[in-house]
């Protein structure tokens, strides 16, 4: 088989991190992306996938193998955007990733990229902001979204893109469920906030960071009613149920169609987190990320995502 073929398939079993998902991200069945590996592993001489009744990582020399496949199809996916298209008309792949709270304004994004540029493919992956580093640091990322104050501990040299700040406000449900569209509301106290029984991101996640530091400041400290990995799972908890929940301005921001919410300024303290895009910055960008670049840092699309950072 293609080496070029197996090192892709190495490649998608660590980004989806489960034999069945990578091969359909491949597509092609189980058994065949199995046997790939296995040819690779022969051809190498050295086992590279830790095998048991799941996928369970890699071995030691696995690892090395991966970061090289990874470089190789960087290269390869350079040559390629080189070959067949020009820095007016990129062409090819572009791989963004965002912690889950700046999903929105990645699909914004990525939205306005493909629009300018139909040859450009985006693909947005929402990811913990430890993934987020560590994807960026093994060139699996193109680009990332992600918290300023995070990627100050990269171990890779990061170029940083500032976009907004994020500002945080609580979300309940309204005292009139028949008005129109989300409501806004008088500016809450993060002290009176953290008495109410609350829907938060888990503890691993680095923006449920973010607000138990706010509570902290305001004297105040919380134990979550709902606790939850997923930002659906923040809205449709207070759609569905008897809890509030504390989110940034660019997640309010997607709930203004519906009826029965408020959305209250959080003050005292004021929490203003810097969200910027980051990239790896130890080689010149390809044609894609060069064009991705150049619209993360023009003034209408930063007026843009910081206006509906801010929403509420």
């Amino acid at each position: 088989m293609n080496l070029f073929v197996s090192l892709k398939y190495l490649v998608a079993l660590d980004d989806h991190r489960h034999f069945g998902r990578a091969a359909l991200a491949c597509h092609v069945t189980q058994p065949a992306l199995s046997n790939a590996l296995r040819a690779l592993e022969e051809s190498y001489g050295t086992a590279i996938v830790k095998r048991g009744r799941s996928f369970g990582g890699f071995t030691e020399e696995g690892e090395r193998i991966l970061a090289s496949a990874r470089r190789m199809l960087r290269e390869q996916e350079l040559l390629e955007q080189d070959l067949h298209s020009s820095s007016e008309t990129p062409v090819g792949n572009l791989t963004i990733g965002a912690v889950p709270t700046a999903v929105p304004i990645a699909a914004r994004f990525a939205a306005r990229l493909q629009a300018r540029h139909p040859g450009i493919v985006p693909s947005v992956r929402s990811m913990s902001s430890a993934e987020l580093e560590a994807r960026l640091d093994a060139l699996a990322l193109d680009l990332g979204l992600g918290y300023a104050e995070r990627s100050e501990i990269s171990r890779s040299p990061l170029k940083r893109v500032p976009q907004y700040d994020e500002l945080y406000f609580l979300l309940r449900r309204a005292a009139d469920p028949d008005a129109e569209g989300l409501q806004g509301g008088k500016p809450m106290r993060w002290s009176e906030a953290a008495v109410q029984p609350l829907c938060l991101l888990s503890p691993e996640m680095h923006n449920r960071t973010i607000i138990d530091r706010a509570l902290r400041a305001a004297g105040a400290s919380v134990r979550a009613a709902i606790e939850t990995n997923s930002i659906v799972t923040l809205s449709l908890s207070v759609l569905e149920g008897a809890v509030c929940s504390i989110m940034p301005g660019s997640l309010v921001g997607t709930l203004q169609g519906y009826r029965g919410l408020e959305a209250l300024p959080l003050v005292e303290p004021q929490v203003q987190v810097p969200v910027v895009f980051m990239v790896h910055d130890s080689a010149p960008p390809s044609r894609t990320l060069a064009a991705a670049l150049q619209l993360a840092e023009e003034p209408q699309w930063l007026q843009h995502a910081r206006l509906h950072a801010c929403s509420a």
